[in-house]
Order: C-alpha cells, then structure tokens, then sequence
C-alpha cells in the first residue's frame, strides 16, 4: 500500500499561505486606521455645555466634512478645514493644527451621514494623532448635523465664516 504524502502537504502550504495573506490584510487595515475609542469622542450635550459656559476653557472646532454642509449650516466658531475624506482636506487639517499648540483641545466634526457611514471623521482623526496632538476628540453625530444638532435648537450659523 502506498501513501501519496504530497498532497497533504500541499493543502497544509496552501492553507497557511492563505492564512498568512489574511492576517496580513488585517494587520494593515489595522494600520490605516486605528478605531475612535469612546474616550476620543465627544457628545453633542457636553459640547453644547462647553460651548455655552464661558468659565471654561473652550476647544478649537475643526468642520472635517464637506463644504456645502458647512456653508448649509456648522457651530458658530468653527473652522471649516476640508473633507478628512480628501488629501487636500487632511493637509488643511494639518496645516491649522500645526499652528496650535499639541496640547490645545481640538474637536473635530463632521455630520454628514450617520455616523457609521462618515467617510470623514476617522480619517481626520488619525491625521490628527499622527501630527502628534495630544487632546483631540470627535464630536459623536448619530444620524447628522440637521437632525442632531440643529434641530434640537443647538446654536448654528450658514455661511463659509
């Protein structure tokens, strides 16, 4: 009786090397972007209150959604910065936060979709690590900006200032 012992050797190479390839696809996407842990986040009442109490220290607002949101209505002193989505938008995000101090409380925004749709937000935010910046959040927008925030009679502007 013979045994063909090639073949189950073959199949154990082809497993691992299949495995090998999965693990590696996972520990790139692993890379590129590291999930907003609930620490990182803000919730809409918090910042609302922040925002009103004019005792406390107030965060930069950084807009990392898209322009026509912006303009149809953001947080009063908020900077519009770019779509996080967009290279063009990530180097302005860069840009305004190399003028702030590491330390300087951030938030960043978007409100576009749901939330976990936003094509914005994580990638604004690892830019945002990545440049080194020690205290930022997002601002956590369930469904979007009309419905969450300007609905509920929270302060908003239009415009591009």
């Amino acid at each position: 009786m013979r045994h063909n012992l090639s073949r189950p050797v073959t199949a154990w190479s082809g497993m691992l090397v299949a495995f090998a390839l999965a693990l590696a696809t996972v520990a790139s996407c692993a890379k590129s972007a590291p999930p907003i842990q609930p620490a990182d986040l803000i919730q809409i009442d918090e910042l609302a209150g922040t925002l009103a109490d004019s005792t406390v220290s107030q965060p930069i607002l950084l807009h990392v959604g898209f322009a026509s949101l912006y303009r149809s209505g953001h947080i009063p002193g908020s900077r519009y910065v770019g779509a996080g989505s967009k290279p063009d938008g990530i180097a302005a995000l860069k840009q305004a936060l190399a003028a702030l101090p590491v330390d300087q409380p951030v938030v960043l925004y978007c409100g576009c979709c749901p939330w976990t749709d936003c094509p914005n937000v994580r990638p604004a935010f690892q830019a945002a690590k990545e440049s080194g910046h020690t205290n930022v959040r997002v601002l956590y927008i369930n469904g979007n900006f009309e419905r969450d925030w300007i609905a509920k009679g929270l302060p908003s502007v239009e415009g591009d200032q």
